[in-house]
């Protein structure tokens, strides 16, 4: 570990139209080749070239259809889906790149964790040591529906099988020693069976046998990502993270998150730069103040409300076509459940007084990331003061426009940070897990 504390950079992706932002594939210098996979090769080059940590992607696996009853707004409207697998995806951009770590979202709900070993141990060779897994739980009904079942266990059950899917991984990984794959041709040794090992994994919910066909990988597990803000989501971060993704509106809010988890891994033994804390932001960077405040403008703008409220029934499980779109927030009568995640999802929106709509297309600007407005300097120093403020160890930086929002930003804002002494100008590890210690 470094004395200098630097701060760490990921970038949030998806294979279909839009991030957080569902405007984002409206704009008229968005690039939409999602299906090429030279879009992805250029992305990847981009963001290593400004020495970001890692890129990932997220994944939801399925269509959100609760909003009038079928998938017509959310697919017909360039909502947030991912449309392509991003397994093969980065492995297409690990082969152009070198230093920059790559993340894949798998579910412990759906996926066996042979599977997830298997792949992520394949890919984490592949890439010489820079895969991230993005763990979820998942969170949508319509997930189970396209696995067999009619709906998601409940939470604490999730986590639960969580924390086993994740112990079933660890031993799989570590089923082979580094040193077990001997391939000597003179004496025809292929590999040491004395250094491969059965795991005989045997919890409430996974069973395992082993070993992994895969040989240990450089890192390996990969390094674990995760997104859980519930008191059981903590719990299961300050156990297995070492890159949380976090959603928080103000640097208090952050604050108090760090401290939070920072705390919850000390308990457990862990140190603190185990795990970087970083919360999501939308960068929207222009020549001058006002200049950035017009893109900024002009971008949110193209948020259609009929998106948004597919988007917001999504989060919330209730479809809000059946409420007018320009009823007052505060005259919505909703069950206590659907009625507190409403007040959840509103909080970065300032709700008092606006519509249904309005409020719906506050949220699908960003969906709750704050977006941090202004020139290449003023965009730096906003990150640095969250940085210096201990209310985060870095920061998941979500696009508005595409690619034209990563080209911008290592071009203008990564040379402001370096000048400022607190990220770096070289990758100085081999691994993912090594540039995250640096």
């Amino acid at each position: 570990m470094s004395v200098e504390r630097r701060m760490h950079l990921v970038a949030f992706l998806k294979t279909g139209p839009t991030c957080h932002h569902h405007g984002m594939w409206r704009h008229p210098e968005s690039d939409n080749d999602f299906l090429d996979p030279e879009w992805y090769e250029h992305v990847a080059r981009v963001l290593e070239k400004g020495k970001f940590d890692c890129l990932f992607f997220a994944d939801t696996l399925g269509i959100f259809d609760l909003y009038k009853g079928g998938f017509d707004t959310m697919l017909g409207r360039g909502g947030q889906m991912g449309l392509l697998d991003p397994m093969p995806v980065l492995a297409i951009m690990a082969r152009v790149t070198r230093h920059i770590g790559l993340g894949a979202t798998m579910s412990t709900t759906y996926f066996n964790p042979y599977h997830i070993a298997r792949l992520l141990g394949t890919l984490d060779h592949l890439s010489h040591g820079r895969m991230a897994w993005n763990v979820v739980s998942s969170i949508n009904h319509l997930e189970a529906r396209n696995f067999g079942q009619d709906r998601l266990p409940d939470r604490d059950t999730r986590y639960d099988r969580a924390d086993e899917v994740l112990e079933a991984c660890c031993q799989l990984w570590e089923s082979w020693d580094a040193d077990a794959l001997v391939m000597d041709k003179v004496r025809g040794a292929f590999a040491d069976p004395s250094k491969i090992r059965y795991v005989n994994y045997s919890g409430q919910w996974i069973k395992t046998r082993g070993p992994l066909t895969v040989p240990q990988s450089p890192q390996v597990r990969p390094v674990i990502m995760q997104a859980g803000a519930s008191d059981r989501g903590r719990e299961f971060a300050a156990r297995w993270a070492e890159m949380i993704f976090t959603l928080q509106h103000t640097k208090a809010d952050m604050q108090v998150f760090y401290g939070d988890i920072k705390d919850r891994m000390a308990t457990l033994g862990r140190a603190p730069e185990e795990c970087a804390i970083l919360p999501s932001l939308d960068p929207i960077i222009g020549e001058t103040e006002s200049i950035a405040r017009e893109k900024q403008a002009y971008v949110n703008e193209l948020v259609d409300t009929e998106l948004a409220l597919a988007l917001v029934s999504a989060h919330l499980g209730v479809d809000l076509s059946k409420y007018p779109a320009d009823q007052p927030i505060e005259n919505f009568e909703l069950e206590a459940g659907a009625r507190g995640s409403l007040e959840v999802i509103l909080q970065g929106t300032k709700a008092h007084g606006l519509s249904l709509g309005e409020a719906a297309r506050r949220f699908a600007t960003s969906e709750l990331a704050p977006q941090v407005v202004g020139t290449p300097a003023a965009v730096a120093d906003q990150l640095t003061d969250l940085f210096e403020s201990r209310a985060c160890d870095g920061f998941i930086l979500t696009p508005t426009v595409f690619p034209g929002t990563w080209e911008q930003f290592v071009r203008s804002v990564v040379p402001e940070l370096q000048r400022r002494g607190v990220f770096r100008t070289e990758y100085r590890g081999r691994t993912l897990r090594e540039n995250l210690r640096d």
